[in-house]
């Protein structure tokens, strides 16, 4: 592990974790944008994995104006929610309740990204990195429609679904 002790170091480590939990999505959200039974649904992953490639290469671009390797750091959060993404993807049974199941799973990725794309935010901040700031804040903003779009989806779908005893 790596000594922290400024507001850099702290910042230089959440933009390796953040680039971990990227490039983990890019091979993830294809599976799950194939596991998705709403064509909305699968369209919303396929898209997203666009923006993900651009969240990469803008944290690339975040370690060059740092001056640091955007790797060298597994993010096991994301894995972590990856790894239940994929349980979800092994379930059975009615195609709408499965994917709600896949856009839970999906809203956890988003959320986990959106939490380490402001605390960076403020790191970058607090050491008036402006160019790194805009940089993220783009990102952030994308995450932020990734995830509303998938409660958007998640509404239609509940609104569709068949209403059941002990719903």
């Amino acid at each position: 592990m790596a000594d922290k002790t400024t507001v850099r170091d702290l910042l230089e480590g959440e933009i390796k974790d953040l680039y971990s939990a990227e490039k983990q999505l890019t091979r993830a959200i294809p599976k799950m944008a194939k596991g998705a039974h709403d064509a909305a649904l699968r369209k919303a992953f396929t898209d997203h994995l666009q923006e993900t490639k651009g969240q990469v290469a803008r944290l690339e671009e975040v370690a060059e104006i740092l001056q640091m390797r955007s790797s060298g750091k597994k993010c096991s959060g994301m894995e972590g929610v990856i790894r239940e993404a994929a349980e979800a993807l092994e379930d059975s049974g009615d195609g709408t309740i499965l994917d709600l199941g896949i856009i839970g799973a999906g809203s956890r990725v988003e959320h986990y990204e959106i939490a380490g794309y402001l605390t960076a935010i403020s790191l970058a901040q607090r050491i008036k990195v402006s160019g790194v700031v805009t940089l993220l804040k783009q990102s952030l903003t994308e995450e932020q429609a990734a995830e509303e779009k998938l409660r958007k989806i998640a509404t239609a779908l509940m609104n569709n679904a068949t209403t059941e005893a002990g719903a």
